[in-house]
């Protein structure tokens, strides 16, 4: 490898020389290009994907309509069942359902009794269909509220340091502010665009 790249430095120092100098020691210093060999790094394991044909792209428009279509019926008509809805909170992702319970483990800046909506909704769904963000569903797609039930503090977590045969030990204790939050409902919009 060493050997290489003196040849690939030597040809490229004497790439500045006259033209005709040049062509005889390219001659002599052809190095492939492809040093490395084929393996999963230097190429995708996957196969190449090609374009859509101008009939399959039809096709394609039309299951898309058909399955916005039937969804739009499913949520007319209200017989969807329970729905439910991923939303990210306060660090985490929690999947939710109408008058669930969330232990939160962090301060939030509203009173007992408030009610607030939760905007970041990843996901929402029911039996028959489920709605998927990119990263985020739009606001004015689902609707997920919740109330502020109560604030208080987590149970003492005790953090222990110990190191053996140095005499050493610490002992701390961790509480969390904590919030509950019931929610409320989960409302979709009247029709999906599509």
């Amino acid at each position: 490898m060493a050997a290489l790249r003196g040849l690939w430095r030597t040809c490229s120092l004497l790439s500045s020389q006259s033209p005709l100098f040049l062509t005889a020691v390219r001659s002599r210093c052809s190095v492939s290009r492809q040093v490395l060999p084929q393996t999963s790094l230097s190429s995708p394991p996957w196969p190449q994907l090609r374009p859509l044909l101008p009939e399959e792209l039809e096709e394609e428009k039309r299951r898309h309509a058909a399955v916005v279509s039937t969804v739009n019926q499913l949520i007319q008509g209200q017989d969807f069942g329970r729905l439910f809805a991923v939303v990210f909170f306060a660090g985490h992702q929690w999947k939710v359902t109408v008058e669930d319970l969330i232990i939160v483990e962090n301060y939030i800046n509203a009173e007992c009794g408030d009610r607030i909506r939760l905007e970041k909704v990843l996901l929402a769904g029911a039996d028959d269909f489920t709605l998927i963000g990119r990263p985020l569903l739009g606001k004015e797609l689902v609707r997920v509220e919740a109330t502020v039930l109560e604030k208080t503090e987590s149970c003492p977590k005790v953090v222990m340091r110990f190191w053996r045969r140095k005499r050493f030990e610490r002992k701390r204790f961790v509480i969390q502010p904590q919030t509950v939050l019931r929610i409320n409902s989960i409302e979709l919009a009247p029709a999906l665009e599509g």
